[in-house]
């Protein structure tokens, strides 16, 4: 590990006890910054309800440390859109967000849109699909944010258990995301849980970022706001253990494709290979090909967006 990393390590990974919510609270009062929580969701009746209530609960109601929670629909099927309205939640289709350029599948595309209907200060990001949620999960990543000026971006980092298997989670991130940091851009080495859904984010440096539309929305930001920001203005906190529903190992192929298209991307533009993916299904003959093309499509910069800037100037 570089040694640049090795003093990252002690400065910049922290533990959600490090900062009492006290403290952040007054940081908020202090500095007059608000945060809004987005939760992109597809098909998260199940589990969305109890995470805006709990965040409403404990962040809004308890304390006023989030201003707004924002679920971005993106094409549910179930009903996903009133449980989280009727939690309290804001909730916004995709589609009715920025509808002069046709939304795609994917969720970067959900979080890229997100910045056009939240106003905050500092976004922070929640994956919907989280069981046995806790507030921390916020007020961790957050407080960074709050606290310390020369934070930009900060993820969250756990333990992911697989089942009844501590620490067997992430496996995407061990198997892909992990080695390409590692060979290719080591001062982000650091990072325990690169490839999270929770982390927050001042929308300064949000809207200077394009964000890929699919899986490698999370190795994309960080890499872009390493170059962006530097490694110091990045940072992550110690949240506990995060549990969620496990994709089966297609779908896994499926992201570990889209993360390396996405460092592709970043490493060689303009000398890439063919970007789809075959895998392999039993059917009546053996085995059968599906084939499947890999996110191609990248979002500019929410700066360039002519609505977003004249909205900013309103």
């Amino acid at each position: 590990m570089l040694k640049e990393v090795e003093r990252w390590l002690s400065t910049r990974s922290w533990s959600v006890t490090d900062r009492p919510l006290h403290k952040i609270l007054a940081a908020k009062r202090a500095t007059g910054q608000t945060v809004s929580v987005v939760l992109p969701a597809l098909n998260e009746e199940e589990t969305v309800g109890d995470i805006v209530a709990i965040i409403r609960h404990d962040l809004m109601e308890q304390v006023p440390l989030v201003d707004e929670i924002v679920v971005v629909d993106s094409g549910s099927t179930d009903r996903t859109s009133q449980v989280a309205a009727a939690a309290g939640a804001t909730v916004v289709h995709r589609d009715e967000i920025l509808p002069r350029i046709p939304a795609v599948p994917g969720k970067g595309e959900v979080l890229w849109r997100s910045l056009l209907v939240t106003r905050g200060d500092i976004v922070c990001f929640v994956d919907a699909d989280l069981r046995e949620f806790s507030s921390d999960f916020v007020s961790g990543i957050v407080g960074p944010l709050l606290t310390d000026p020369g934070v930009d971006l900060v993820k969250a980092m756990y333990d992911r258990p697989l089942g009844s298997a501590a620490g067997q989670g992430g496996r995407v991130t061990e198997l892909m995301a992990r080695p390409l940091l590692n060979m290719h851009w080591p001062q982000l080495a650091g990072f325990v849980q690169p490839l999270g859904g929770e982390y927050a984010a001042r929308r300064g440096l949000l809207e200077q970022l394009p964000f890929p539309v699919g899986y490698g929305v999370e190795l994309g930001m960080l890499v872009d706001s390493l170059h962006i920001v530097g490694l110091d203005a990045l940072a992550q906190v110690d949240v506990g253990v995060r549990k969620h529903r496990h994709q089966d190992g297609q779908a896994l192929g499926r992201m570990s494709a889209a993360i390396y298209r996405t460092a592709q991307l970043r490493l060689a533009r303009g000398h890439l290979i063919r970007p789809v993916l075959t895998q392999f299904e039993r059917g009546e003959d053996g085995f059968e090909p599906r084939t499947y093309s890999v996110d191609l499509e990248e979002r500019p910069p929410m700066a360039e967006i002519e609505e977003y800037v004249q909205r900013k100037a309103a």
